[in-house]
């Protein structure tokens, strides 16, 4: 830098740099690039995932049920697979009620533990998967999964006083 003239490196020429690039007076190249957050690795976004959520938390908190949702492949015997993933919910099984839905196989099974079988019962349960594939049918997955678990919450009433 002499008589107050800017130099630059050599070889390195602002019409060479991608878009967003610059040489600075040190010569050394800025760039600005977008961050771009890592893509979700489930069929979910976000708010979707914060609505179903939701959901299970609200037919929890007023059926007084452990509502749970599995998503996810099932195999040649869905209702054997969806009984083996009730059971490992432990102790917490008698009051629980699981959605199993494999959209692949297109499957969706539902596991009630003993409490909560007699709030629930089978006839209910049919009517909600009814309901959740035909949201399905529709592409419409979310939405599905939500209404099948206020239908189930409301069929099983308010906690027992």
């Amino acid at each position: 830098m002499a008589a107050g003239e800017l130099t630059r490196r050599a070889g390195v020429s602002q019409a060479d740099l991608p878009e967003g690039a610059v040489v600075t007076v040190s010569g050394r190249v800025s760039a600005a690039k977008m961050y771009e957050p890592d893509a979700a690795a489930g069929p979910f976004s976000a708010a979707q995932l914060a609505r179903v959520d939701e959901a299970l938390t609200l037919a929890s908190r007023e059926a007084g049920l452990d509502f749970s949702i599995y998503l996810g492949a099932l195999g040649g015997d869905s209702r054997a697979e969806a009984e083996r993933l009730f059971r490992s919910m432990g102790a917490q099984a008698k009051s629980a009620v699981l959605i199993a839905v494999s959209p692949g196989e297109r499957v969706v099974e539902v596991v009630t533990g003993e409490l909560a079988g007699h709030r629930l019962p089978q006839r209910s349960a049919k009517l909600a998967v009814m309901s959740m594939v035909a949201s399905f049918k529709e592409g419409d997955l979310v939405g599905g999964l939500v209404g099948g678990l206020r239908m189930l919450s409301d069929q099983a009433g308010s906690t027992p006083g």
